[in-house]
């Protein structure tokens, strides 16, 4: 009985199997990750009749998931919360990142309660359920998560207490008085970019703010163009501040519009281009935590 039922048992197991064979295996590709603005999703969530509301930036479509996806391991979304209103949130995820577009408030996730401000940057663990209110004025905050990285291996996220992420908090004004120093150091061919990345002690020594991603404020002086690059890191690039700012994406050129994101797939050859008076400014959300811990980051300037 007992070998008859190992049998059964083996037979339904190796029904499971299956085997490939292709002459190059490198050659496997799946779907691309799109170049794509979202401008229809920046004009919602900029506008007050939407109310409160999730607006997520979704390219399932292009990358054939049957979960949202801005890229493979991002989900960004707006969050427009109109005053004096609140939005509760749980998104499976390990961490939750947040930027104050516009207006002030304050959110909760499980025992930590943080206030913000317009150009305020701040973090939870994931896994619970955060609340975001808004104080006298509409609210925008733009919000990212690793959703997409969970989903593909059908993880759940960490329970409370036990996440790596801890609750951070980037005040604006400390983020300005870092940027001092930034503009004060002489350029450099080697230069990508004057940013400010954004990291805590809980993810170690690299220069994330989760594992999987990393996220930086990145400036481009009035007449500047960032030198070309490439790195298997996609970006999501947000505009915050800037006129006449274009990005040249291999042979195809993107002229920004504020508040709107654009992706930037990875491993193509790209650069920023500021034409107008300002300084460009820009939140830049890349997966290239990956490639950090696998050594694959591919950087290069050509």
């Amino acid at each position: 009985m007992q070998t008859a039922a190992k049998a059964m048992d083996e037979t339904v197991y190796a029904q499971r199997a299956q085997y490939a064979d292709p002459e190059n295996a490198f050659l496997f590709k799946w779907t691309p990750v799109p170049r794509r603005q979202f401008l229809a999703e920046r004009d919602r969530a900029m506008d007050p009749t939407t109310g409160t509301a999730e607006i997520l930036l979704d390219s399932s479509d292009a990358l054939v998931t049957d979960y949202p996806a801005t890229t493979p391991m991002i989900l960004c979304r707006y969050l427009r919360i109109s005053a004096g209103e609140w939005l509760d949130c749980a998104y499976r995820a390990s961490g939750e990142i947040y930027y104050v577009m516009q207006g002030s408030g304050e959110s909760e996730s499980g025992d930590d309660r943080l206030a913000w401000g317009p150009g305020d940057l701040f973090c939870f663990p994931g896994g619970g359920k955060t609340s975001h209110a808004a104080a006298e004025d509409d609210v925008v905050l733009f919000a990212i998560t690793n959703e997409p990285q969970l989903s593909f291996e059908h993880l759940e996220p960490p329970k409370p207490g036990e996440a790596v992420i801890q609750t951070v908090h980037f005040p604006a004004a400390e983020i300005a008085r870092r940027f001092e120093v930034v503009y004060a150091r002489p350029k450099t061919g080697e230069e990508s970019g004057r940013a400010i990345l954004f990291t805590t002690a809980a993810v170690g020594e690299c220069t994330n703010l989760l594992p999987s991603i990393n996220i930086a404020i990145n400036t481009l002086e009035p007449g500047g163009d960032q030198r070309p690059h490439r790195h298997n890191g996609v970006a999501v690039t947000l505009a915050l501040q800037g006129q006449a700012v274009y990005s040249t994406i291999e042979d195809e050129k993107v002229d920004w519009s504020v508040g709107a994101a654009q992706i930037t797939p990875p491993a193509e050859l790209h650069a920023h281009s500021n034409r107008g008076t300002d300084r460009m400014i820009s939140l830049v959300i890349q997966d290239e935590g990956l490639h950090y811990y696998t050594r694959t980051p591919g950087f290069s300037w050509d």
